[in-house]
């Protein structure tokens, strides 16, 4: 089974471009309506994928485990993303660190893999 993550927001183009300008997510399907504004869109997350939708934003965040968690962190710093959790070595064995972005989504990132 694979699990896809699915984050609502009220512009999903800004979203887009916040998420691939930040955190390096490759924009591969993105549907509009008839007037031309986003309401569904596809992310590549390496080899997995991050579905956003149309709507409020809010409820659960989505953690990305990444290969260098520390170049990932200040990519995102330089595109103005919020930073809720610096860089922290977990008991768990994961380096990691929060971000919200602008449309108020919180985005987990961290090296540990299940």
């Amino acid at each position: 089974m694979k699990v896809y993550a699915l984050s609502r927001y009220p512009d999903c183009a800004a979203a887009i471009d916040f998420l691939t300008g930040a955190f390096g997510f490759k924009a591969q399907d993105v549907s509009k309506d008839d007037e031309g504004a986003v309401v569904h869109a596809e992310l590549a997350v390496g080899d997995d994928v991050i579905m956003l939708g149309r709507g409020a934003t809010g409820g659960p965040g989505v953690y990305i485990a990444v290969e260098d968690v520390d170049a990932h962190h200040d990519r995102a710093v330089a595109a103005g993303a919020k930073i809720t959790m610096e860089l922290v070595e977990q008991p768990y064995g994961s380096r990691e660190y929060a971000a919200v972005d602008p449309q108020g989504n919180t985005w987990f990132f961290g090296t540990y893999r299940p």
